[in-house]
């Protein structure tokens, strides 16, 4: 562990030191160290003097949750949020070490060091300040650690908020990390799309070597004809409305094709994956199911759709006067002086399995000016940048947790 937790030391070297230990942490999935980050965050629970829980799922990962009480406790706790992993790397692309911190002129190049990671220690040493100030707050702030998040938290956070030991930390607000701001606006998300994975049987007539009518590669050239004519429709209306953003559309990938079995023998079938999101407002997923199944019905009667996965539409968190928190939050930003706008997330996040269970929940991540890369390699962030986030999460702590 680190040695610099030391009195002699800044707050800005001490947090340097931590945000470049914690980057270098290997946590691509699926082969996260899980271990390693335990050990970080036990070291930091005592360096701040704050309790520590470990909470293992069957699959023994960790939901790690640092506790500072409040003054008030029996007031709703606020959870500032963060996940462990990071998606799969392609480590060709890098020019670095993308678990290596590196450091050029200033700039730490690493996995999320522009992301998730780097609102995780902007968070903690935004609380180690305001601990060391002598401040106090009325309400209880956890700060909450969890894995598997990149794989839609089921062993993670969508499991560990259906126990009996979520309820104990009695969450009335929670602040996740959302995604840099490529311009001087900072981006709060209050929302985002739920998943639908979508598989289209495509079976077909297989004679070997033989010119055959309904093939499952005529069936499914006509299924994906059809999805991607869709696709481009919801591309030409973000591209036409400058008020738009990807989170406002509807969103179909190709992600996955399964074939045949010989390279010369015309398959029995195919299927077809495909990866869709869907706004929680101003669709109505039911006319868009009917949609997509009478696309299949079109292509043939034994074409047929399976559900993997679908989710409901999940109501945005309210960002006006009626939401106390949104409140505190938009007071301490405006006290900074900074522009910020509200959208919907373009992915999705641990966020919504809080708002399922009508937790009200944001997404922010206190840096701008910085291109938004999100799984793309070759992340990095200046120093400044980084520092400027930690006296952001302050303000915004100092606020939330003082909410009456």
């Amino acid at each position: 562990m680190s040695s610099i937790q030391h009195k002699n030391y800044s707050f800005d070297e001490i947090a340097v030191d931590n945000f470049w230990e914690y980057l270098r942490i290997p946590s691509e999935q699926p082969n996260v160290n899980y271990e390693a980050f335990v050990r970080f965050l036990q070291f930091q629970a005592v360096c701040l003097d704050l309790p520590i829980q470990i909470h293992l799922s069957m699959s023994n990962k960790p939901v790690v949750v640092l506790t500072w009480v409040g003054t008030e406790p029996t007031l709703a706790a606020i959870l500032l949020y963060n996940h462990m992993d990071v998606v799969p790397l392609r480590e060709i692309n890098w020019s670095n070490n993308p678990f290596g911190g590196d450091t050029d002129d200033q700039k730490t190049y690493a996995r999320t060091s522009a992301h998730k990671k780097t609102a995780s220690i902007q968070c903690l040493e935004a609380v180690r300040r305001l601990k060391n100030s002598g401040v106090t707050l009325k309400r209880t702030i956890h700060l909450c650690f969890a894995p598997d998040e990149e794989l839609k938290g089921l062993e993670g956070m969508a499991g560990f908020i259906t126990t009996n030991e979520i309820s104990k930390l009695n969450i009335g607000f929670v602040l996740d990390s959302g995604l840099p701001s490529p311009t001087n606006e900072f981006t709060v998300f209050n929302g985002e799309r739920c998943i639908w994975k979508i598989r289209v049987h495509c079976p077909g007539n297989a004679q070997h070597g033989l010119l055959l009518d309904c093939t499952a590669g005529d069936k499914m050239t006509r299924v994906l004809n059809k999805f991607f004519a869709f696709r481009m429709q919801q591309k030409q209306i973000l591209k036409e409305d400058p008020n738009l953003t990807i989170g406002d559309i509807i969103t179909i990938n190709l992600t996955n094709i399964e074939s045949g079995i010989q390279n010369f023998l015309v398959p029995t079938g195919f299927v077809l994956t495909f990866d869709c999101l869907i706004p929680p407002e101003n669709v109505d997923v039911v006319l868009f199911q009917e949609a997509i199944t009478k696309w299949c019905k079109d292509v043939g009667y034994d074409t047929w759709i399976e559900y993997a996965v679908q989710e409901p539409q999940i109501k945005p968190t309210k960002v006006d006067g009626s939401n106390k928190y949104w409140v505190a939050f938009k007071e301490a930003i405006d006290k900074l002086g900074l522009k910020m706008k509200t959208q919907i997330f373009p992915g999705y996040t641990d966020c919504r399995n809080f708002r399922l269970f009508g937790i009200p929940a944001l997404s922010f991540t206190p840096i701008n000016n910085t291109p938004v890369s999100l799984h793309e390699d070759g992340h990095h962030l200046t120093l400044d940048a980084f520092l400027k986030g930690i006296e952001i999460y302050y303000n915004i702590i100092l606020s939330l947790g003082n909410v009456v």
